[in-house]
C-alpha cells in the first residue's frame, strides 16, 4: 500500500514540474545518427546536442564506431561551423529565444590526444567558447580530473557518481550523468519498484545538492519513461526522438487536467420497476464524441464517481458511414435519427440525397411532443438531423430553415445569425412566431417563456465550460420537461453535449473532461426523472470517438487526467450505449448505430 500511495503522490505533482520543463531539458542522443544532425535538434531549441567523436590524423570526426567514420562527417562541418553561422545571424544568441545550448562531444577515442584536437579546433572558433550562452561539455573517455586544469576554461565535463571532485573540479563539473540500468533493470513500461525509486531519488537529491544537473543514459524512450524521469525532476531527458518529445513537453498543459470541481453522482433508485413496463417517453442523450476514454477521463476526474457508469445496461454502437470506415457527425446522427446509413456529411437523406423520415416526424404523427437541445450551435451536424434534411452538413442556413417544416416543439442552442441574421436576408425569427412559437435569442430568458413552443438561439450561452457556459444543458432540459409535463402527451428529447467533440479535435484534455462532467450532469438528471416517471426510457450515446484519446496516466484519488492524443479527428472505435428505464435491455450487445433508432421504436410500440 506504501508503495501505490508514494506513486500517486509523485504522480500528482506532475502538472507542477511538468510546466518548468521544456526543450532545454532534452539531451538529443547520438544527435549525429538522427535524419537532420544538428539542424533537427537546434530547430527544436535542444538543451544538449550529444556527438561521438573520434580523432584520426588530427581530425575529429563524428561516429558511434570507428568503423562507422566517413570523409565527411566532421565534426567541425557538423556542428561547430553551422553553429557558428547560427550565432552570426542571431548576434550571439544561442537560440533566437535566447535558451542556453549545451554542445557535449562524447570521446570515443583517447582522451588527452582528442580533447587537445577539439580545443585546437574550437580556438578557431571564438563565438562559440566566448559565448555565455553555450557550453561545451566533454564526456565519455575524459581525462583524469586532476587534470583537468591543463585545458582551457571554455571546456566543461560530465562528471560521474563514482568520482570525488575538490571545488575546483566541480567549477568544471556541468553535470553529472551515469547509466541508469545501475540503479534498476526497469525497461520504461510500467513504474519503477518502490525500492529502485528510492535508490533514484536519493541519487538526484545528492546531485541537486551539489548545485548541479543529472542526467542518465540508457533510457528507454517512450512517453512512459519522459513522464517518470519528469517525475522524478530529472534535469536532462535523453532521446532519439527530438521533436516527439518537445511535442510532448510542449502540450503538457492541453494534455493534463487536475479537477477541481466535483459532483456526486446520481444512483439509480429504481431499477427493478422497468422490467415490465411499455416505453412512453424518450430521452435520447448523445455525447458527441464520446469514446470509452473520454468517459472513463470523466470518472477518473471526478474521483471515480460518475452517473453514466452507474447506469446498469450497456452496449456497444458501431459507428461506421455509408461511404467511410470512420463517421463525421452528420451520418452518425442520420443513424440514430433516421434508421438508415448514410454518407458524411449528409444530413438525414439517403446517398443519393433522398430525405429519410425522422423519428421526431414520425413520432409527431402519433401525437409526441419533441424537443432538440444542443450546448453548440443548433444547426450543427448532430441536433440537424433529428429535424433537417440536406445534401451537405455546413448549409447551416438551409438547415435552420428546415425547421419550419418540422413538427418539433422546443429547440434550444446556439445559432443566433442562422435564424435572424441570415445571407439571404430572411428572419426566421418572424416566420416562427407566426407559427405559434416564442423565438428567443437570450437563454437568460428561459424561465420567462410560458408557451409550449420556443426556440431559443442563443450564441452567448453555448461557449465552452472552461469558457463560463454553465448548467445550460440542464436547465434546458428541465425547462423542456416541466414544459412537456403540462401535456398528458408523451415526449421525445434529444440533447446534445456538443463540446466533447470540440475538446477531442482541440487534443485538449482539460476541455475535454469539463465537457464529459457537464454532460454527466445532464445524465445525472435524465435518470432521476426516469425513476421519478418508469414510463421513460433514456438512451445515452456517442455519434463518434474524437481525438483518439488515450490515457497514460492519472489517479481517482486526486482526480487528475493525462491524456494522449492519436489524431484531431474522429476514429471508428465503437462507442458506448447505455440504457435505463422501460425498455431498457433490449440495448445490451453490439449492433449497428442505425439499431439505437429501431430499439427506440421497438420500445415505444411494444404492446
Amino acid at each position: 500500500m506504501k508503495k501505490i500511495f508514494t506513486l500517486f503522490c509523485l504522480q500528482f505533482f506532475l502538472f507542477v514540474q511538468a510546466q518548468e520543463y521544456s526543450s532545454s531539458n532534452i539531451h538529443s542522443h547520438n544527435d549525429y545518427a538522427s535524419p537532420l544532425p544538428f539542424y533537427g535538434a537546434y530547430s527544436n531549441e535542444t538543451g544538449v546536442i550529444e556527438a561521438d567523436v573520434f580523432v584520426v590524423n588530427n581530425e575529429l570526426f563524428v561516429a558511434h564506431n570507428f568503423k562507422d567514420i566517413t570523409s565527411q562527417n566532421t565534426l567541425k562541418s557538423m556542428y561547430f561551423e553551422p553553429l557558428s553561422l547560427k550565432l552570426k545571424s542571431l548576434g550571439s544568441k544561442a537560440y533566437p529565444s535566447s535558451k542556453p545550448l549545451i554542445l557535449m562531444i562524447d570521446i570515443k577515442s583517447d582522451a588527452d590526444a582528442t580533447l587537445k584536437v577539439i580545443a585546437q579546433q574550437l580556438k578557431t572558433f571564438p563565438d562559440i567558447i566566448v559565448n555565455k550562452n553555450i557550453k561545451v561539455v566533454i564526456s565519455g573517455n575524459r581525462p583524469n580530473p586532476a587534470q583537468w586544469k591543463d585545458y582551457p576554461e571554455f571546456i566543461y565535463f560530465d562528471g560521474r557518481l563514482n568520482e570525488e571532485y575538490s571545488a575546483e573540479q566541480l567549477a568544471r563539473v556541468e553535470m553529472i550523468s551515469e547509466d541508469i540500468k545501475v540503479f534498476t533493470p526497469w525497461n520504461g513500461k510500467g513504474v519503477l519498484t518502490q525500492a529502485d525509486l528510492e535508490k533514484i531519488q536519493a541519487v538526484i537529491k545528492k546531485v541537486h545538492n551539489q548545485n548541479k544537473k543529472i542526467r542518465f543514459w540508457g533510457t528507454a524512450d517512450n512517453v512512459n519513461t519522459w513522464m517518470t524521469l519528469m517525475n522524478l525532476k530529472l534535469d536532462f531527458i535523453g532521446t532519439d526522438n527530438v521533436s516527439e518529445l518537445t511535442h510532448f513537453i510542449n502540450n503538457i498543459k492541453s494534455t493534463f487536467y487536475q479537477n477541481t470541481e466535483f459532483h456526486q453522482a446520481y444512483v439509480p433508485k429504481n431499477v427493478s420497476a422497468f422490467a415490465k413496463k411499455k416505453s412512453k417517453n424518450v430521452i435520447l442523450l448523445i455525447g458527441d464524441g464520446m469514446g470509452l476514454t473520454q468517459i472513463y477521463a470523466g470518472y477518473t476526474a471526478n474521483k471515480g464517481q460518475l452517473s453514466l457508469f452507474n447506469i446498469p445496461t450497456q452496449g456497444l454502437s458501431i459507428t461506421k458511414a455509408s461511404d467511410s470506415y470512420i463517421t463525421d457527425s452528420a451520418a452518425g446522427a442520420t443513424a440514430m435519427a433516421t434508421g438508415h446509413k448514410t454518407n458524411n456529411r449528409f444530413i438525414s437523406v439517403d446517398e443519393s440525397g433522398k430525405p429519410l423520415e425522422l423519428i421526431t416526424q414520425q413520432l409527431a404523427k402519433k401525437n409526441y411532443k419533441t424537443a432538440i437541445i444542443s450546448a453548440g450551435n443548433i444547426t450543427d451536424a448532430t441536433p440537424a438531423a433529428f429535424y433537417a434534411h440536406q445534401p451537405e452538413r455546413s448549409y447551416n442556413e438551409p438547415i435552420a430553415n428546415d425547421f419550419l417544416s418540422n413538427a418539433s416543439d422546443i429547440l434550444i442552442g446556439g445559432g443566433t445569425k442562422e435564424f435572424k441574421s441570415r445571407k439571404d436576408g430572411k428572419d426566421l425569427s418572424k416566420a416562427l412566431m407566426e407559427k405559434g412559437y416564442t423565438f428567443l435569442d437570450k437563454f437568460s430568458a428561459l424561465d420567462t417563456i410560458k408557451n409550449s413552443k420556443f426556440v431559443i438561439a442563443d450564441d452567448a450561452a453555448v461557449v465552452s465550460m472552461k469558457n463560463g457556459r454553465g448548467d445550460f444543458l440542464t436547465k434546458s432540459f428541465a425547462k423542456t420537461v416541466s414544459t412537456f409535463a403540462k401535456s398528458k402527451n408523451p415526449f421525445f428529447i434529444m440533447a446534445e453535449g456538443a463540446q466533447i467533440d470540440y475538446g477531442g479535435h482541440s487534443n485538449n484534455v482539460e476541455y475535454v473532461v469539463r465537457e464529459m462532467l457537464d454532460f454527466d450532469k445532464l445524465v445525472g438528471q435524465a435518470m432521476e426523472f426516469v425513476d421519478k416517471n418508469p414510463e421513460t426510457l433514456l438512451v445515452v450515446t456517442a455519434d463518434h470517438e474524437t481525438g483518439g484519446l488515450s490515457l497514460i496516466d492519472g489517479s481517482i484519488e486526486k482526480g487528475y487526467v493525462h491524456g494522449s492524443f492519436s489524431t484531431n479527428d474522429h476514429t471508428a472505435v465503437p462507442v458506448p450505449v447505455f440504457a435505463y428505464g422501460a425498455g431498457a435491455q433490449n440495448f445490451a450487445g453490439v449492433y449497428q448505430n442505425t439499431e439505437i433508432y429501431t430499439k427506440i421504436i421497438e420500445a415505444i410500440t411494444k404492446k
